[in-house]
């Protein structure tokens, strides 16, 4: 059976991160999946707000991440501890760099290599799934199902929002060999 635990402040801080890091995700998935939602207005004001919500649920993960590491006593000299943590290292790693670089500076400095880097916040999301399962397994609060669903949910959009783009991109390109086809036909 399975006991409900009270979340200690490390969970919430790191649920809350995880709130924040969401957020960041539905914008275009809303509007890719849920073109009907472009009207309420929610997935534009997320969008102009995207990179400040980033950076707090950077910082959110920050004090998940210390707290965490002052109640545990970690010893970073031990590679047991980072394979032991590793899907919140990576996480923490790659939000630590989308967060240096969400900034207009890096935007035009980096180019398309920015648009590149930034893309692998898809992949913390595949990582976080992990990593609350993982830690929380054997010791659930009432937040871990409620991290687990929405990590799971925005998951599960994000590949059905790939599927669409996906579909939308062959259309497209069948649309253009018809149309050139057509043009052919039509100079002969």
């Amino acid at each position: 059976m399975i006991s409900i635990d009270e979340s200690p402040l490390p969970n919430v801080i790191g649920f809350l991160a995880l709130v924040s890091y969401i957020a960041t995700l539905l914008p275009t998935t809303l509007r890719i999946v849920f073109p009907q939602t472009k009207e309420t207005g929610i997935p534009q004001w997320l969008l102009k707000r995207r990179r400040i919500i980033g950076i707090i649920a950077f910082f959110l993960a920050l004090g998940h991440g210390f707290l965490m590491v002052q109640k545990r006593n970690f010893d970073f000299f031990d590679i047991k501890t980072f394979w032991i943590y590793f899907q919140g290292v990576i996480t923490f790693i790659i939000f630590m760099l989308l967060s240096i670089t969400s900034n207009n500076w890096s935007v035009k400095k980096l180019k398309k290599n920015w648009k590149q880097l930034h893309k692998l916040t898809y992949v913390a999301m595949f990582i976080l799934i992990w990593h609350i399962w993982d830690k929380m397994s054997g010791h659930w609060t009432y937040l871990t199902p409620i991290s687990l669903i929405a990590t799971t949910i925005i998951t599960v959009l994000f590949i059905i929002r790939l599927w669409i783009e996906r579909q939308d991109k062959q259309q497209k390109m069948a649309t253009k060999v018809t149309k050139a086809n057509l043009l052919e036909k039509s100079s002969k």
